[in-house]
């Protein structure tokens, strides 16, 4: 077991890693739209918010030498269900022909009144 840290991506802010790598899979920790540079969530909305969270995942990704074409599935939180067709527009432009499984829920609340958190689960699979 490896953990995984860059600072390309934000700091954790709590008693976790930014992911842990296990054999040929790596899990990556809620994402929040916090710029790496600041530590502060992303002025701006759900679309800014959307691109800063996917941008720190493949961050962490490049980390550990891969990239989005080996996220198996990602879990997306989102504080609002009606940004759901906006954040689809931009993930879509993240993961344009690989598609991992995904989950999606509405949540009433998220840490520093972030309005996204984006999880994923990553692999090199044979």
């Amino acid at each position: 077991m490896q953990r995984i840290e860059t600072e390309k991506a934000p700091k954790a802010i709590g008693p976790y890693s930014q992911a842990i790598k296990y054999e040929s899979f790596l899990f990556i920790s809620g994402q929040i739209a916090i710029d790496p540079e600041t530590q502060e969530v992303v002025s701006g909305g759900i679309e800014e918010q959307t691109i800063r969270v996917l941008k720190n995942i493949k961050a962490i990704l490049e980390e550990a030498n891969m990239s989005m074409d080996n996220v198996i599935k990602t879990t997306i939180f989102l504080k609002n269900l009606s940004d759901f067709e906006i954040v689809n527009q931009i993930y879509a432009q993240f993961f344009k022909n690989h598609k991992p499984a995904r989950s999606t829920v509405e949540v009433s609340n998220l840490p520093k009144g972030a309005l996204i958190e984006i999880e994923a689960i990553a692999g090199i699979l044979d």
